[in-house]
């Protein structure tokens, strides 16, 4: 297994917003990525994550307040493995994009490998979610 760190960059202001830092460390696999889908939308940044008193999803919350929408309530997870890191779609509507390559989307799935420096955009290419995936030897526990 790789001892390499990982790390999303946020790209986009709604992306900053979103993580609530300029750069957060995943420190637990499967790292799941989905949309906010309370009614009300109340609830914002940062990482506008559940109450305990309910069952979380993902362990990032994006928030996304405009039709039509780009980011699915489970929408994506980023896994480790022996063999590197990947990003698997959870079977979104709109899937993800990964430096211009389409994962997952109309509800298929998908699982593709992540690389260091990889570019990030959740849902269609329009989406203000995009991040930058970057992994960094050494301990950073």
């Amino acid at each position: 297994m790789t001892n390499a760190n990982a790390f999303l960059k946020p790209l986009t202001p709604e992306a900053e917003a979103g993580l609530g830092t300029k750069l957060y460390q995943i420190t637990r696999f499967p790292f799941r990525v989905g949309r906010e889908s309370r009614g009300k939308r109340e609830l914002h940044y940062p990482n506008s994550r559940r109450f305990m008193d309910s069952m979380q999803n993902n362990d990032l919350y994006l928030v996304e307040m405009k039709q039509p929408l780009n980011i699915s309530r489970e929408h994506f997870q980023i896994e480790q493995r022996d063999d590197g890191f990947f990003i698997v779609d959870r079977g979104s509507a709109c899937g993800t994009l990964v430096e211009g390559i389409a994962i997952g989307g109309e509800r298929k799935g998908g699982r593709h490998p992540l690389l260091s420096g990889d570019v990030i955009i959740v849902g269609a290419s329009e989406s203000r979610y995009i991040f930058k995936f970057i992994l960094i030897d050494g301990a950073f526990s």
